[in-house]
């Protein structure tokens, strides 16, 4: 039979038995017999009845124990085959069947140690075992993946990791220390529900595994369920006091939950500069939380937002995308940003990818609110024009218009160059257009609804009439005096 799939047919017989004893072995033999038929139906578990019943009327023979070790390796119960292994060497020490049977279970559990001692002794005794050589070359290719896998999370290499602990889990599959790391590694990578699958398999035949609680709390620490992970970090120190990873990991935790909630409380407060601070030293805790520094950028971007720095808020909910790309806030947010900083495409695109994910009426009501200010953003701004804000009185744009139309009429600038007397034509028609909308309050109300310039009713005044309408009385004329200012008018320029 091989190590691992053959049942055995080896007894250890004396010839001082007696006659009794003799028939307490045949009748021993009788069922290991039995056993080696059902292991050969492939019925296993009938197969390991057998052996456990030769094993008990016969606990002195070294091949019943190794026969029942091969049933538990094909159940996939190592730990159970590695004890059988054991006790059928300890038995018979030059028994290389048992010593091979027990460096593959060493090896399907990750114990490359342990299969080295094991290897070590079948070597003592044939030199030349060719199975042993091949156990050897899976032991070495076991323990390089494992080494690569520890280096490349040293690095935060955790996409390599992955593939270094699966090559090695490949060889080794019971092995709970490599299924713990490549559970870190995902949520690292930020596959919770992988890891959370990978370490639950794990607690529930072993409730206590400190490392798999571990990694339990790392993935709610990475969901920002801050509170949580405390707790899960709290019962693995006390589990293992020594646990570096959870120790370091804690802190983290308590301290960057500290710093979001004094950035909150400023925030709250009106302390903006404050709040700004601390988010940006709560950011500089752990560059690996993706989630809670997406949550922390957006927060610093409103911050940005109440200190007049729309670009650094861009800036930030932009980051706080590029970390969680389904992070609908910090959309939200950057597109009101840009509606402020009249970029209204960069607008209608976020909010619109807010829309595709959510398609709720307050969302579509934003995106089409941001279409209709891109459409009469491509329209002259008659605001712009006369350098009014569009809360502005009746009273205030007549004032800009008088400042604007005094600087730009063609009579001020008749002695300038060509381009100078062009230029200033056209912008007075401008702000003669401008005003002939403003000051008339159906027209701008339709203009501020977005309506298109064409579809008003009437045309535009002429800018002349206008400038007339201000500067002169009934029957007057208006001039500019020869350095370029109305004769009889005095005007402050600001």
């Amino acid at each position: 039979m091989s190590s691992e799939g053959e049942a055995d047919d080896y007894m250890d017989s004396s010839d001082d038995s007696s006659v009794e004893e003799s028939a307490v072995l045949y009748t021993a033999e009788d069922y290991k017999t039995l056993g080696n038929q059902e292991y050969v139906k492939k019925n296993y578990r009938d197969a390991l009845s057998n052996y456990s019943k030769a094993i008990e009327m016969a606990p002195q023979v070294a091949a019943y124990y190794s026969n029942r070790a091969a049933a538990f390796m094909m159940l996939g119960k190592y730990r159970d085959a590695l004890e059988d292994c054991r006790r059928s060497v300890s038995l018979d020490d030059t028994f290389i069947k048992g010593h091979l049977r027990e460096v593959k279970c060493h090896i399907m559990l990750g114990c490359t140690a342990a299969a080295v001692n094991c290897l070590q002794k079948v070597f003592t005794i044939e030199p030349d075992n060719e199975a042993a050589k091949r156990e050897s070359e899976v032991v070495r290719a076991i323990n390089y993946y494992d080494a690569m896998g520890r280096q490349d999370m040293d690095k935060n290499d955790y996409r390599k990791a992955v593939f270094d602990f699966d090559r090695a889990l490949e060889q080794s599959p019971y092995c709970i220390n490599f299924k713990v790391l490549r559970a870190e590694c995902l949520a690292a990578l930020g596959r919770y529900g992988e890891a959370a699958e990978c370490v639950n398999d794990i607690l529930r035949f072993d409730g206590v595994n400190a490392d798999a609680i571990y990694v339990r709390g790392l993935c709610l620490y990475f969901q920002d369920e801050i509170d949580k992970a405390c707790k899960m970090f709290a019962e693995v120190l006390r589990l293992a006091p020594d646990h570096s990873k959870c120790r370091e990991a804690i802190k983290k935790s308590r301290l960057l939950k500290a710093k979001k909630e004094e950035g909150n409380v400023s925030f709250k407060n009106q302390k903006y500069q404050q709040a700004y601070d601390l988010y940006t030293e709560a950011l500089a805790i752990d560059p690996r939380n993706i989630i809670t520094n997406a949550k922390l950028f957006c927060n610093r971007a409103t911050v940005g937002c109440k200190l007049n720095n729309i670009e650094t808020a861009i800036a930030d909910c932009t980051s706080a995308i590029r970390l969680d790309s389904s992070y609908l806030k910090a959309y939200l947010r950057r597109a009101k940003c840009y509606t402020d900083s009249e970029m209204y495409e960069d607008a209608v695109r976020d909010y619109e990818k807010v829309y595709q994910q959510e398609k709720t009426k307050e969302h579509k009501r934003l995106v089409d609110e941001a279409k209709l200010e891109l459409k009469k953003s491509k329209r002259k701004d008659y605001y712009k024009i006369l350098g009014v804000k569009k809360t502005s009185t009746d009273d205030e744009i007549k004032k800009a218009y008088k400042k604007h139309a005094l600087i730009h009429h063609p009579d001020r600038h008749a002695n300038a160059k060509e381009e100078v007397r062009q230029e200033n034509e056209r912008l007075f028609k401008e702000i003669g257009e401008a005003y002939s909308v403003l000051s008339d309050s159906k027209k701008r109300a339709r203009f501020d609804s977005g309506q298109d310039l064409d579809d008003m009713d009437t045309g535009f005044s002429d800018p002349n009439q206008i400038f007339r309408a201000f500067f002169t009385g009934p029957g007057q004329s208006f001039s500019f005096n020869s350095g370029g200012m109305p004769s009889g008018f005095t005007f402050q320029f600001g």
